[in-house]
């Protein structure tokens, strides 16, 4: 450890912050936040650290440290988790997800449409999602679709446009998923009224799409529009069918995140929920390869911070079976002990377990397979033991002089890199393998 390293770490502050280790080619190395930048940072040097393999080989490549000063610890961890995403340091966790989902975006357009992608592009609209399957999406667009007269054409619906008369209505005019916007049929105010009850379904408010839908059945039948009110009990009669489908926990847990964590010595496995209206809108599992000495409160703190980012949650309480290891700002962490409520994180640690059951089962049958290919080694060359190490050399020399020999290290029938030598031989002359 360098007398500069020394210094910068006598100077920290007792303040929250974000700090970065730099290797001796200023490369980032590692990305950490802390409550008090000083303890933190410091608690890398004491003797006790050194005993975890991992902290001991990052600290070694310590060359030195930045750090960055923020309000709350929660801005810390905001700040760390932005880093390590933008430059990705060999030392942290990185969260195995190459999944893309789709999304849902009301365009920004007049007479905007509704469509799905996979590209996330703010500027483009307004995004709901992302979306867990492909189906699941395609299902709540074919809702939105089948209650609300959305165009699904690409045409520039431009005020001249439409005064021009340039376009004609097509097909979804005539068979009555349109109202011809196109030709100035629907009026924009009456088309930004249905895009705002769509809205709400997107965002899986659907007891106010209900009780709009009510109230109009019941205004056309006090007026005798009987036809009218049918085609109001039919969009509730598909309200319902929908949510049978949701799977649904309980009405009274509204607007709730749950996330839960099952790990290991060298992974962690965790699964975050959105609930909206008591039902569950979003699951996803992670796997969390550890680096260094994370708790399960880091890691599930670090995931829920890149999770609700990505779905844009906006819920004001957080279910965990740990208590997370920073206090957020404007939201309630609450560990349930009984109810529905550790019901729900139940279930959620539920998947979070079965993650980590499949990943060692996966691990199992791997390391059976190269047991069964170690057993038929042992028997073909009738070994006694059984070949858990396996070392092979190979001699070599230069036209009889310079003599060299290699070795490769196998354990448990996987390459050991850290066990291979090469060798300089001085003792022999001459090409003479055995000796």
């Amino acid at each position: 450890m360098s007398q500069n390293l020394v210094d910068q770490v006598k100077s920290l502050p007792d303040l929250p912050g974000v700090y970065r280790f730099y290797d001796a080619t200023n490369s980032m190395i590692y990305v950490g936040k802390a409550k008090s930048l000083k303890k933190r940072v410091s608690s890398y040097f004491n003797k006790q650290s050194l005993y975890n393999r991992k902290t001991e080989k990052l600290v070694l490549e310590i060359d030195r440290l930045e750090f960055t000063l923020t309000n709350s610890e929660f801005d810390s961890l905001l700040l760390e988790n932005n880093l390590i995403k933008e430059t990705q340091p060999h030392f942290n966790i990185l969260l195995k997800d190459d999944k893309t989902f789709p999304y849902l975006c009301i365009l920004k357009e007049r007479f905007p449409r509704i469509i799905y992608t996979r590209k996330y592009l703010p500027k483009q609209g307004e995004y709901f999602g992302p979306y867990t399957s492909v189906a699941s999406m395609k299902a709540v667009l074919e809702l939105v679709r089948q209650l609300y007269s959305i165009r699904t054409c690409s045409l520039l619906l431009s005020e001249e446009n439409i005064q021009q008369k340039k376009f004609k209505v097509c097909l979804e005019y005539h068979i009555g998923n349109c109202r011809g916007p196109c030709e100035g049929l629907q009026e924009e105010t009456s088309y930004l009224e249905d895009i705002a009850q769509a809205r709400n379904v997107l965002k899986g408010d659907l007891s106010i799409v209900e009780e709009t839908f009510a109230a109009r059945m019941q205004a056309a039948a006090e007026k005798f529009e009987f036809e009218i009110a049918a085609r109001f009990k039919h969009k509730l009669d598909l309200l319902e069918k929908f949510q049978t489908k949701s799977l649904v926990v309980n009405r009274k847990l509204t607007d709730i995140d749950v996330i839960s964590i099952a790990s290991s010595e060298t992974e962690a496995f965790l699964n975050y929920m959105m609930v909206k209206e008591g039902a569950i809108v979003f699951s996803k599992n992670v796997e969390v390869k550890k680096k260094l000495d994370e708790t399960d409160s880091d890691l599930a703190s670090l995931v829920l911070v890149n999770l609700r980012a990505e779905c844009r949650s906006t819920n004001p309480v957080v279910f965990s079976n740990v208590a997370l290891a920073v206090e957020m700002s404007d939201l309630e962490i609450v560990v349930p002990q009984i109810g529905d409520k550790r019901k729900l994180v139940a279930l959620s640690l539920k998947n979070a377990l079965f993650a980590k059951q499949k990943k060692q089962t996966e691990k199992e049958e791997k390391k059976s397979k190269k047991n069964e290919v170690l057993h038929i080694l042992q028997k073909d060359l009738r070994l006694t033991t059984f070949p858990k190490v396996i070392e092979c050399f190979d001699n070599s020399n230069f036209q009889g002089t310079t003599p060299v020999a290699a070795m490769v290290r196998f354990v448990d029938g996987q390459p050991n890199k850290g066990g291979y030598r090469h060798f300089n031989i001085k003792t022999v002359e001459g090409p003479d393998d055995f000796a």
